[in-house]
């Protein structure tokens, strides 16, 4: 990452606690949901993804090479949720590093990249704090370590 793109940067550390996130989730815990119902913790990491994939569709369709939706339901394990969190966010890394490089704008989104960027991490965080409630409900709370290292975002 070049220091020219501080936003993408940002955008990427947001991204990589999110996968870290993942890697604290106990396999058996996939499963779980917040009320026993809905969406579970391996649709939220899914949703993550696919929210992603939604707007390099609208903003930037040649980025969308090679990534694939999840959806609910799936039974991806956490090799293919990490796999799939990662690509997408290298994907949006990049559509960011390019937007603020060139006029500033993600298309489709208004008023401008940053606020695109603070969009997306405001999303994925409520979407983390919903797995790690889900995960308690479900009496497999995160390990503190992993809790207190979802806000390290100096080393992420």
């Amino acid at each position: 990452m070049s220091a020219a793109s501080p936003l993408a940067e940002t955008w990427a550390i947001g991204a990589r606690v999110s996968t870290y996130l993942l890697a604290g989730v106990p396999a058996a815990a996939l499963d779980g949901s917040p009320s026993g119902k809905g969406r579970t913790v391996r649709d939220l990491f899914a949703h993550i993804h696919d929210v992603r994939l939604l707007w390099l569709k609208a903003a930037r369709p040649d980025l969308m090479e090679g990534l694939a939706k999840i959806g609910s339901g799936s039974t991806a394990d956490h090799a293919a949720l990490a796999a799939a969190l990662d690509a997408s966010a290298a994907a949006i890394e990049r559509m960011v590093a390019e937007a603020a490089a060139g006029d500033g704008r993600v298309k489709g989104f208004k008023p401008h990249a940053t606020a695109f960027v603070g969009y997306l991490l405001s999303h994925e965080a409520h979407h983390r704090g919903q797995i790690t409630q889900a995960l308690r409900i479900a009496g497999m709370p995160l390990d503190k370590k992993v809790s207190f290292g979802l806000w390290e975002w100096g080393v992420r």
